[in-house]
């Protein structure tokens, strides 16, 4: 294996080792005639045949930069003598290079907040880097899924709301279908603004919400267009956008991560020779990427002296910390589970209180929202205190810090989505005395969508709302205090640090209520957007200003894509809300696309029956078997290939980092014996 690794690297288009030591003598002043000859005259594919000879990439060869520079004015100023057709491939290739080049620069010259992620990095280390990059990640995001629900549900709502002709219900009770959010007679100004806060009133009939859309279809001759299938199958599409999105972005962060190859042998070696960004101009950026590094350097350092200090614990010191960790565990696992019973309490009171009107009626409304965030920043604060005591290394912490939080975030958004669907549905019975009639709890809840849709969108503003309150009331404050006071206890607590794990999982928790809410509030993504675009300032004059660089740090390459999977269980905890949704609970009678449908998927199969025969036909093969199982196996032959070949990488990278180690270890012995040499000719002299 060796062997032909070593011919792999002597036939592309490298030198070998005695010609790169020819190459070296050749360079003396005494006698250059043996430089590379560069025959400009012959094609590219002839010197893809001959590789025997020096290549033509003077990047590749050992030479002077001053003889490399006049090499290429040689080049530059020689015309090839070759054929049209090769000339055209030359001019082709060339052009398609400089077009490459001239797109990336604009690329990096459009990027959202490229020179200010660059900052970050370089004064806070890229595990601060990696919040601010999930966070554009999570803009962009969110922007192209309000493009793709408005062009395919919001415009044509709009355009098509007085042309098309909508379907009435007639079939269900008259109880059922009265809905009229609109309020009557004059309303105080100030309702205006309690309506805002709470989504109800003049924001409950728009277009912000589920119950505002008609079941409008517009057929003509040429042209078609049914707002409920349209709708179902965008809130489809989005989801399987998002996912894609994530899986690609996912395959980005994993090739990074094995390319640095996290901790293993060698990583010093990466970052002091080739972690250096010769693109880097000007001062400022100079002084931010050795920063950078030097952060980089400081979190192998810090994990390499954790695990030598785990090694050399005796058998009765890490049964002691092991037993700890467990009880720990424990601890962290009550903690998470009364604030599940604390959201569970507060979602029951409030929606038993939902006629209340003015502040306190506001207050009730926003009373599980208040709860849930109390939790997710009182337990995940106490779950950071034991994890000073439990000793993992940096990295370590922050993905157990990351699974307790996302653990707490998710589940409470669950236990309040459960406690709606106990209400909407009678606790799962439709025939009991409130759901009988509607198969919901009409009484409670006329539009049951724009009620869920509501949650989520107040979810989304407060979170939003105590970002900036505690940016102004109390990071502000507290700087000031730590920086004109001289009190031993002020410069004790310090300035904040900025956690990553806390931060992160706020974006996770913020994204998974938009998911689950997309499907009842369709203009969520674009608040989001506007929510996500403001916290990113607000987390960038608080990192500025307020926060210090943090003592520990961690390493950005393994927690980014740790990052990822999180935001992929919040993903799928949406979807599963959706996919209820969509087939079990009975839509709302008196509102909505769905009105007169007994789920929400009966449009599907009732529009399939409306298409062609022809097309009828291509569907049905679609689903059968004959075209299923070639799908499933041609799948699997490509899913196998693709294992096998990144088995064969995975070989070779191994092969490779052990011969690095063994070079390693030889120089190593080659030092010991220089050492020994010279201790030996020392008494001789």
């Amino acid at each position: 294996m060796a062997s032909e690794l070593h011919s792999q690297h002597t036939g592309n288009s490298y030198p070998s080792d005695q010609q790169s030591l020819r190459l070296r003598q050749d360079s003396s002043p005494v006698s250059n005639q043996n430089y590379p000859q560069f025959n400009w005259s012959s094609s590219p594919a002839e010197d893809e045949v001959d590789n025997s000879g020096p290549p033509r990439d003077l990047r590749s060869i050992p030479l002077p930069m001053s003889l490399k520079r006049a090499v290429w004015q040689v080049q530059q100023m020689q015309v090839p003598v070759v054929s049209k057709v090769e000339s055209w491939k030359w001019k082709k290739t060339k052009s398609l290079h400089k077009l490459k080049d001239r797109t990336r620069g604009f690329l990096y010259f459009i990027t959202l907040w490229g020179k200010t992620l660059q900052k970050i990095g370089g004064n806070f280390g890229g595990g601060v880097q990696s919040y601010f990059l999930f966070l554009r990640f999570l803009v962009v995001l969110n922007f192209l899924s309000f493009l793709l629900l408005a062009g395919f549900v919001l415009i044509p709502s709009i355009v098509f709301r007085s042309v098309g002709t909508s379907l009435q219900n007639s079939t269900g009770p008259e109880e059922c279908m009265n809905y009229n959010p609109n309020p009557e007679g004059l309303v105080v100004f100030y309702h205006y603004f309690l309506d805002f806060l709470s989504g109800t009133g003049f924001m409950e009939y728009s277009y912000l919400f589920y119950g505002f859309y008609n079941n409008t279809i517009v057929e003509d001759r040429s042209f078609s267009y049914n707002i409920p299938l349209a709708y179902l199958f965008t809130a489809v599409f989005y989801f399987a956008f998002c996912l894609i999105c994530i899986i690609a972005r996912m395959g980005t962060a994993a090739r990074v991560a094995v390319a640095t190859g996290g901790s293993a042998v060698g990583n010093y070696s990466k970052i002091v020779f080739i972690g250096w960004d010769y693109g880097c101009l000007g001062d400022q950026a100079t002084k931010l990427k050795q920063k950078n590094l030097h952060y980089r350097l400081q979190v192998d350092l810090e994990e390499e002296r954790l695990r030598k200090q785990a090694a050399a614990l005796t058998l009765g010191a890490k049964i002691l910390l092991y037993s700890l960790r467990v009880f720990m565990f424990f601890v962290a696992l009550g903690l998470i589970f009364a604030a599940f019973y604390g959201i569970f309490e507060a979602t029951n009171f409030s929606q038993s209180r939902t006629g209340e009107e003015g502040i306190l009626g506001l207050i009730f409304e926003y009373l599980p929202s208040i709860v849930i965030t109390a939790g997710n920043f009182v337990v995940p604060m106490l779950c950071d205190q034991i994890a000073l005591v439990e000793r993992y290394s940096p990295s370590t912490t922050v993905i157990l810090a990351l699974l307790r939080a996302v653990f707490l975030r998710l589940v409470s958004l669950g236990v309040l989505l459960f406690t709606l669907w106990r209400q909407i549905t009678c606790e799962g019975d439709t025939n009991s005395q409130d759901c009988k009639q509607c198969q919901y709890n009409n009484k409670l809840y006329p539009c049951w969508e724009t009620r869920v849709g509501q949650e989520m969108y107040r979810l989304t503003l407060f979170d939003l709302l105590i970002t900036i309150a505690v940016l102004i009331l109390v990071e502000f404050p507290r700087r000031m205090v730590v920086d004109n006071s001289s009190n031993m206890l002020t410069q004790w607590v310090g300035r904040q640090e900025f956690v990553v794990p806390s931060n992160i999982l706020g974006l996770v928790y913020g994204q998974t209520v938009v998911w689950t809410g997309a499907l009842f509030c369709p203009l969520l993504p674009f608040i989001n957007t506007i929510k996500f675009v403001i916290l990113f300032y607000c987390k960038k004059i608080t990192l500025f200003y307020n926060c210090r660089p943090a003592l520990k740090t961690f390493r950005s390459t393994t927690s980014t894509f740790f990052f990822l999977v999180v935001l992929l269980f919040g993903w799928g905890l949406a979807l599963v809300v959706m996919i209820y949704s969509l087939a079990e609970i009975r839509p709302s009678m008196g509102c909505g696309p769905f009105r007169f449908f007994p789920s929400m998927w009966s449009i599907v199969p009732t529009s399939f029956y409306r298409l062609s025969q022809v097309t009828q036909e291509f569907l049905f093969f679609i689903g059968s078997q004959a075209f299923s199982i070639p799908l499933f196996t041609l799948s699997c032959v490509v899913m196998c290939y693709f294992i096998a070949l990144a088995s064969v990488y995975g070989n070779s990278v191994a092969l490779l980092r052990s011969q690095i180690k063994l070079e390693g270890r030889d120089k190593q012995f080659l030092v010991k014996q220089i050492e020994k040499l010279k201790q030996l000719e020392m008494p001789k002299q």
